[in-house]
């Protein structure tokens, strides 16, 4: 059961006298508590060994993490039988994920905890800092991977160690399960999801999609709790023609077509469609919008096909893109010389699929809606599908109280990404999933995970050693 930790009690030190959490102003909320300047420089330390390490794919770096973060936990306490290092083969790299159980006490289902040690690679050409040299400069560590999510595993790995040092024991087995290669399959994942001590976890939180953010001031923190994901799929529109030489062009031409299907997605609209996720996001979307666009988004709420207030919503600056399936192109390429008819126009199209929606289906809609016998429309891969997390007001209270320490004004919500995560494989094998963390940044300059400059802030960074504490003892006992 768990037991809705709350502030008052950090402001109290009911942690007591084994708590190494020091309460000393910081972040957002005045006297809000901070952890220990050793805890806090143990989980900087971690950072800068675990952003060193390339871990993008290709590099082999992965076994070496995991062999790392396994070190650490065994000078804190942890045996090698709490610790396993599941490895595999992909694409002739050698790769490893890690498994670390927290045992418990009691007889409930685990919790597990995720995150992923892979990042994209990045190209010191175009940083203003070397991507794989931790930097710290004007409160910020930089580095790739620093936030997408090396953080998320600092902060892990350093609550751990304290909790197991300062001789915690949790009602339920608390488990971490990094995967390998999140950014480029998910088949350590996958292998994750089968592991003796994750299978049967009652949930998971993922600490790739517990971010938060604020204002450039500092005000209007928000903070989201993933609970669901569109499904990736990528088609490839292919025209084919016998060609000819460019002197003499004629109408049938591969690249007309796919100008035609080009335009004819331009146009595609799917139906705007709800669950208890988005309808959520759709409610909190409407509080910060101008009248009009309030006013619309509450239309579709009740007449999801009110075309009238769909428009309003997609000429507005309203982030509104979980409202339906969505499908963009992204990619062409089309023939073989300057002076030559195209033989071919090739077209990839990239879509995020709502749940509940196979890539199947959406393929039929992209073939009526081109609606031309001169192209032929190919699903890339097999896309993985995953379902809605179902809302746990317990779980979501738990996670709110702890996020409300340091930023007791935040709004949070359950959300549904565009993007792909860990979780989305643990969802698939039946394990709900949801994001966690409490890691703020500066909207719009700080988001550069993928990109240039990654950068985490370092004090937010830190004060996750106070969200994890305080929800692992809530869901976990002795809060």
């Amino acid at each position: 059961m768990m037991k809705r930790a709350m502030m008052s009690l950090w402001a109290a030190g009911a942690l007591g006298a084994a708590s190494t959490l020091a309460l000393i102003p910081a972040g957002c909320a005045a006297d809000a508590p901070s952890p220990s300047q050793p805890d806090a420089d143990l989980a900087v330390d971690i950072l800068k060994e675990t952003v060193a390490l390339r871990t993008a794919k290709g590099y082999g770096q992965t076994p070496a993490m995991a062999e790392a973060l396994a070190a650490r936990l065994k000078s804190a306490g942890f045996s090698d039988d709490d610790i396993d290092m599941p490895s595999m083969e992909i694409d002739g790299e050698q790769v490893s994920a890690l498994v670390v159980r927290y045992k418990g006490d009691g007889d409930e289902a685990p919790i597990a905890l995720l995150a992923h040690m892979d990042v994209v690679d990045a190209n010191p050409d175009t940083w203003g800092t070397e991507p794989f040299t931790p930097t710290v400069k004007d409160g910020y560590l930089y580095g790739r991977g620093a936030v997408d999510n090396k953080a998320g595993i600092g902060a892990l790995i350093t609550t751990f160690m304290r909790l197991k040092r300062e001789g915690w024991t949790p009602d339920r087995d608390l488990v971490i399960a990094f995967s390998a290669d999140e950014e480029t399959g998910m088949q350590t994942t996958r292998m994750l999801t089968q592991h003796e001590w994750v299978r049967d976890a009652e949930f998971a939180l993922n600490s790739d999609a517990g971010t938060g953010s604020v204002a450039p001031d500092g005000s209007d923190p928000t903070f989201s709790i993933q609970s669901a994901e569109k499904t990736y799929a990528t088609y490839f529109v292919t025209a084919r023609n016998t060609g000819g030489h460019s002197s003499a062009p004629r109408p049938d031409n591969a690249l007309f077509d796919i100008a035609g299907a080009i335009k004819a997605i331009e146009a595609l609209r799917f139906p705007v469609e709800f669950n208890d996720i988005t309808r959520s996001m759709t409610r909190n979307l409407a509080e910060t919008q101008e009248p009009a666009v309030r006013d619309a988004l509450l239309t579709l709420l009740e007449t999801p096909d009110d075309a009238e207030a769909r428009l309003v919503v997609e000429q507005s600056d309203a982030r509104a893109h979980f409202l339906s399936t969505t499908c963009a192109p992204t990619m062409l390429s089309a023939g073989s010389a300057e002076n030559a008819l195209p033989q071919r126009a090739m077209l990839t199209v990239n879509c995020r699929i709502m749940p509940g929606t196979s890539p199947a289906a959406v393929q039929e809609v992209l073939e009526r809606t081109i609606n031309n016998d001169a192209i032929d429309i190919e699903l890339n891969g097999e896309p993985v599908e995953s379902p809605v997390s179902p809302v746990r007001e317990d779980l979501f209270a738990s996670i709110e109280a702890a996020v409300k320490i340091h930023h007791p004004d935040a709004k949070i919500q359950p959300t549904m990404s565009s993007g792909g995560t860990d979780g989305r494989e643990f969802r698939r094998a039946g394990i709900p999933t949801y994001g966690a963390g409490s890691i703020t940044l500066i909207r719009p300059t700080d988001f550069r995970a993928h990109g240039i400059d990654e950068r985490a802030p370092l004090e937010t960074y830190k004060n996750q050693l106070v969200f994890w504490e305080t929800l692992f003892k809530d869901i976990a006992g002795d809060a």
